[in-house]
This record gives C-alpha cells, sequence and structure tokens, in this order.
C-alpha cells in the first residue's frame, strides 16, 4: 500500500503574516547596527555619561528578554502552522482536545512571573542609581529654567547666566565633577533630553525637579525638548557643550564679564535701548535687565541663534531682528519693524558682545 503524499495547505492570511514577521526581524538588524554608530549626536546606544550607561544596560536587557520571549513564541508558532496546519490527506475532523494540564498551566504562570520581576529588579536598580546619587562637594550645581521656547542656564555659585547653550566640565573617571541640574519650568510642561548624557526628565511649572550627567568626554552633545510644549516646540534645541577643566574655566571666567564697551557700535546700543528689546534682554553694564528673553551680555560667545534654530551669522541675525517668524513663527519674538539702518546697527552691536 502505498502511503499518500502529504502537503501544506497554509491559508494566503497566515503566509503573509509570516512573511512580514520575517521581514521585521530582517529590517531590524541593520537599524539596530546604524543606531550604535557613535557618530550619531543623539543615539542612546551610544552613551557618554554615566546615567545614560545605565539605562542603556537596562535596555540592552529589556531587549535581549523581549527578543528571547518573540523568539520563542514566533518558533513555536511556525512550528505549529507546519505540523498541525491542513494536509492534502485531512479528513477535516477535530483533533484530540487536551484539558486540565497541570504542568503547562504551572508553567505558563511561573516563566512570566519570573520574567517580569526580572525586568523589575534590573529597572528599580538603575532607577534607585540614577535618581539617588552621592554628591560630591565639587560638584557643579546649574540650575536649568525652561520658557517658551528657550533655555536659561543660571550658575548660581559661580555667577553666571547665559542661555541655550549649557557649558560642563568633563568628568575624569578617576576624580568624577558630575554636573547636578535643578530643573525649573517658566510656564508649561517642558522636558530636558540629551540621549547621549541620561534620560528624559520633566520641567513642571511649581514643582522642581532635578537630574545629574557626568560627560566623560569632551565635545557636543545634541538634545531636544521632549515634551510639546507649542508651536516651536520641535525648534527647542538643545546644545550641551563638555570642555575640558580648562577651558571651562576660561570660559566661567570670560562670562563673568560684563559687556565690552565697542565705541563702533555705539548706534546700535542706542537703538537697543530706545526700543523694547530692553523689556526682554539683560545686558550687564548697561541697565538693560529683561527677564522674558534670553540674556544677551556675551550673544557672540554663542554658535547659535534661536535656540538652536539657525547659526549665529551675520545674514540669519539680520534676519532674526528683521523678522523672527522667517526662522522660528511662534517663538514671541516680537518683529520691531525696524528700518534696514537700525537693524544693522542693532547687529553690529550683538556682534560687539563677546
Amino acid at each position: 500500500m502505498r502511503t499518500p503524499a502529504i502537503g501544506l495547505d497554509v491559508s494566503p492570511r497566515v503566509r503573509s503574516a509570516l512573511l512580514a514577521s520575517v521581514v521585521l526581524v530582517w529590517q531590524t538588524v541593520p537599524l539596530a547596527a546604524s543606531a550604535a554608530d557613535p557618530s550619531s549626536p543623539t543615539s542612546i546606544f551610544a552613551p557618554a555619561s554615566t546615567p545614560a550607561d545605565a539605562i542603556f544596560e537596562v535596555s540592552l536587557f529589556v531587549l535581549t528578554v523581549s527578543a528571547g520571549i518573540f523568539v520563542t513564541v514566533f518558533g513555536l508558532l511556525v512550528y505549529a502552522v507546519l505540523r498541525f496546519g491542513r494536509h492534502t490527506n485531512d479528513d477535516g475532523s477535530e483533533p484530540p482536545q487536551v484539558f486540565g494540564s497541570y504542568e503547562v498551566e504551572l508553567a505558563w504562570t511561573i516563566v512570566p512571573v519570573l520574567i517580569v520581576v526580572a525586568l523589575f529588579l534590573a529597572s528599580a536598580r538603575v532607577i534607585a542609581s540614577v535618581q539617588n546619587p552621592a554628591k560630591p562637594a565639587d560638584a557643579l550645581d546649574v540650575v536649568v529654567i525652561a520658557h517658551q521656547y528657550w533655555w536659561e542656564y543660571r550658575y548660581p555659585k559661580l555667577g553666571v547666566v547665559t542661555a541655550n547653550e549649557l557649558h560642563v566640565p568633563v568628568s575624569d573617571p578617576a576624580h568624577p565633577t558630575p554636573t547636578f541640574l535643578t530643573l525649573f519650568s517658566a510656564d508649561t510642561d517642558h522636558s530636558f533630553w540629551v540621549p547621549r548624557l541620561a534620560g528624559k526628565t520633566d520641567l513642571i511649572p511649581n514643582h522642581p525637579n532635578s537630574m545629574w550627567i557626568d560627560p566623560h568626554e569632551t565635545g557636543l552633545y545634541l538634545g531636544q525638548c521632549a515634551q510639546y510644549c507649542g508651536t516651536q516646540h520641535g525648534k527647542m534645541l538643545l546644545r550641551v557643550y563638555v570642555d575640558s577643566r580648562e577651558d571651562f574655566d576660561r570660559w566661567i571666567e570670560a562670562q563673568r564679564q560684563p559687556a565690552r564697551a565697542d565705541a563702533a557700535a555705539a548706534r546700535g546700543r542706542q537703538v537697543f535701548e530706545a526700543t523694547a528689546c530692553v523689556n526682554c534682554h539683560a545686558i550687564s553694564g548697561i541697565g538693560a535687565d529683561g527677564r522674558f528673553g534670553p540674556d544677551l551680555t556675551h550673544f557672540m560667545s554663542r554658535d547659535t541663534i534661536a535656540s538652536g534654530a539657525a547659526p549665529n551669522t551675520p545674514e540669519k541675525l539680520r534676519l532674526w531682528l528683521r523678522d523672527p517668524d522667517a526662522i522660528k513663527p511662534g517663538s514671541g519674538m516680537p518683529a520691531m519693524k525696524l528700518p534696514d539702518e537700525d537693524v544693522n546697527a542693532v547687529a553690529e552691536y550683538l556682534e560687539s558682545l563677546r
């Protein structure tokens, strides 16, 4: 007697689902590899600070466990489809039904509980280490105030106030010098996130928050307000400059100096003081003490304007003064409707503030 050949008749829907799953897994591999490229300025896969490194490690652990679960479940699914799918010699009868398997029920209860407990303990350990660090006596303190749509930085122990570009010293692993940030919001909810340095931390009105970083490498680290805060949320960018200790000390000393008096820019200063600019901006040494906009005392020490929305170049600066909405619509910076000669004069004055 000849045994009939057994063929597998898998429905088109099942076939499509299996194919889509395989494609998804196949595409995930190169994406993960590209995300791990340390040249990416915002990659969570290239941590450069202790909090970011701790978050990265627990993320890998969770990803590994999740991948193991996925592979196991997907493997069982493929096996079930291939082993118990419709065959050519299938008579259509219902297979034997098995109920009340104590061993199976115990396994699918205990194993998930153990997985959840392991994930909980790993996450709790990282949360405790990130949120309750020991603070050395020589740690740097910075007060961060979020505004729509820019960042204000105050160094209370050093007497420095700046905006949009945060400078901190590199932390030598042998002699750690962490930076502790106290976070406030002047208006609505914001979120401070520099992926390579730490996780997201919210800034909530009337509720001080805190975080810390200890960058191990000098360089520029980019970030973003990670909480929708209004029209220009997408252009409320973060730039953290990690300097060597010597460069940071020089930067602090320069920021402590009053605005430089430049006789060639005297007319621009007059225009600045005669308009509403002084109501929003502060410049030490001339009586401008506004708090609604960034401190401009050392404006030209910054690489960007409008919280990173544009480079700090003569062309962009004049465009910003003439028509702020051309760079950052809804930013709150008013168009003063100044004639071109006054725009150029104010720009020349700001370009003298180093």
